[in-house]
């Protein structure tokens, strides 16, 4: 008894196989890298925005502290300049509630 195998002609694939197959590995592997680039930017702002609060700014209370730390302003501008700030904050938030 003799056994014969079914043999497939050629690789079983023509050129336009081969060239999908490349297209669709190169595109695959584009979109991973591609969400693994959003995914890293994401976690980056979104830890950046509970640094520096929603919008991504300093505060002038920060700002002011900044400059003090540089040795820009001395310790009496720096508290003078404190003093004004929340002065003025306080200011602000009495007229807000004053005049709706």
């Amino acid at each position: 008894m003799e056994i014969t195998m079914m043999y497939w002609y050629g690789n079983g694939m023509s050129g336009w196989g081969f060239a999908l197959m490349t297209l669709s590995t190169i595109v695959f592997w584009g979109l991973v890298i591609f969400g693994v680039f959003v995914l890293v930017r994401g976690v980056s702002r979104s830890s950046a925005g509970r640094r520096f609060g929603s919008t991504g700014r300093s505060t002038p209370e920060e700002l002011l502290a900044e400059r003090f730390a540089r040795g820009e302003i001395d310790e009496d501008e720096y508290h003078r300049r404190l003093d004004t700030l929340r002065r003025d904050l306080d200011m602000s938030s009495t007229n807000r509630d004053q005049y709706p």
